[in-house]
């Protein structure tokens, strides 16, 4: 096997998407074809090196806003379902 030598700037491409968009790491690691080995290593050099970034406030507000609309719309379902119930027959 042979050894692939990236460019820093894709290695840094890949410890973004996995600190700060959230992306588990076998996931970056299929779509980018490089080993999770790779990515661990990179991940302790640059996030040592770096200082630690502040919160994607944007990538948290549309995380945020997917949850909601998933609770909404699971409430309505349920709301839906149990409907108006029967009166008891006395």
């Amino acid at each position: 096997m042979g050894t692939s030598n990236y460019s820093d700037e894709f290695k840094r491409g890949a410890v973004h998407q996995i600190t700060v968009r959230g992306y588990p790491v076998r996931e970056v690691s299929q779509r980018l074809g490089v080993s999770t080995h790779s990515l661990y290593k990179s991940l302790k050099q640059f996030t040592e090196s770096a200082p630690k970034p502040g919160v994607d406030h944007e990538a948290e507000n549309r995380r945020l806003k997917r949850e909601q609309a998933r609770v909404t719309e699971e409430r309505g379902i349920l709301k839906n379902r149990s409907g108006p119930q029967p009166a008891c027959a006395r």
